[in-house]
C-alpha cells in the first residue's frame, strides 16, 4: 500500500510539475542602466518559470538590448530561452515603453508573432502587447499590458479590455501586467461578468520607498486575469526579491515591482 501511495503521489508531482508557468514582472526603466550584476541577479530570480512577461523596457537608451542581455543570461543557467520584444508603443513620447516576452523553448512555443494591439492605440497610452504560446497542443495567448499611473486613471484604459474577448473569439486570453489599479475596482467587472478571474486578491506587488515595521509593499497593482472556463490555477505566488537586499532603495534599482506568477492547466 505504501509503495502504492508513493507512486501516486510521485505521478501527481510529476503532473504538477509539467504544467506551465507565467511570470510577469514591471521591471522598472529596463534598459543600458542595468548593470551585468543586476541583470545576472534578475535571471536567477526568474530562471525556474516558463514564460516571462516583461513591461517598462526602455523605448531607447538600449532597452532591447537589455533584454537580450536577460535572455542570453539565461541560456547560460542551462535552459534554451527565446524571447520577442514589441516596438515602442504608439503614445506620447515621453510615455512610450516596450513590451518583452522571453520563454523556454522546451516548453512551449510561440504560435505566428507578437503584436502590439493597435485596436484601441489612440485610447491606450501603451497599448498591449500580445503573444501566442502553444503548450500541449494547446493555445493561449498573454495579453502584455503597463497602464498609465493612478494619478492619470488608469482605468480609462483598461475598460477596453472588454472589448477584447469579442474581437478574438478564437483566442484563449490571459491579460497580464502593471494595472496600477487594484482586481477590486468596477473597472473589471465586465472582464469578471465574463468568466475571468484574477491570480490574485488583495496582494500587494509595489515596493514602498522604506520598510514600515510590518509592511514593504504599498499598493495592489500587479496582476493576472484568466478565463476560469478555459484556463484552471494549478498554483500562485509572488517573489519578494526585495529580502536579498540591505535595502529598499538598493532593491529599487532593479525595480520597484516584485514579480507575480502563476502555474496553469488549459481547459480548452
Amino acid at each position: 500500500m505504501k509503495n502504492t501511495i508513493s507512486i501516486c503521489l510521485l505521478f501527481f508531482i510529476t503532473i504538477v510539475n509539467a504544467q506551465p508557468t507565467l511570470l510577469s514582472w514591471n521591471i522598472s526603466n529596463l534598459g543600458k542602466s542595468k548593470s551585468n550584476s543586476e541583470i545576472a541577479f534578475m535571471a536567477a530570480t526568474i530562471r525556474d518559470y516558463d514564460i516571462i512577461a516583461i513591461q517598462e523596457v526602455v523605448a531607447g537608451n538600449g532597452g532591447a538590448q537589455a533584454v537580450a542581455r536577460l535572455a542570453d543570461e539565461l541560456n547560460r543557467k542551462g535552459s534554451k530561452w527565446d524571447y520577442t520584444i514589441s516596438d515602442p508603443t504608439s503614445g506620447s513620447p515621453n510615455k512610450s515603453e516596450r513590451y518583452a516576452f522571453i520563454w523556454k523553448t522546451s516548453k512551449v512555443k510561440i504560435i505566428g508573432k507578437a503584436w502590439l494591439e493597435k485596436k484601441y492605440h489612440l485610447e491606450i497610452e501603451r497599448e498591449p502587447y500580445l503573444c501566442t504560446f502553444e503548450y500541449g497542443k494547446k493555445q493561449f495567448t498573454v495579453v502584455n499590458f503597463h497602464a498609465i499611473p493612478k494619478k492619470s486613471q488608469p482605468e480609462t484604459e483598461i475598460k477596453y479590455f472588454k472589448y477584447l474577448p469579442a474581437d478574438y473569439p478564437k483566442l484563449n486570453l490571459i491579460f497580464v501586467g502593471d494595472f496600477n489599479c487594484p482586481q477590486s475596482h468596477s473597472v473589471f467587472n465586465p472582464l469578471k461578468q465574463m468568466g475571468y478571474k484574477s491570480v490574485l486578491v488583495g496582494q500587494k506587488t509595489s515596493l514602498k520607498t522604506a520598510c514600515t515595521v510590518t509592511e514593504c509593499l504599498a499598493s495592489e497593482y500587479d496582476n493576472i486575469f484568466y478565463n476560469s472556463s478555459k484556463v484552471n490555477i494549478v498554483q500562485s505566488g509572488v517573489l519578494h526579491f526585495y529580502t536579498n537586499f540591505d535595502s529598499l532603495k538598493e532593491a529599487r534599482l532593479i525595480s520597484d515591482h516584485i514579480p507575480i506568477w502563476f502555474q496553469f492547466s488549459l481547459a480548452k
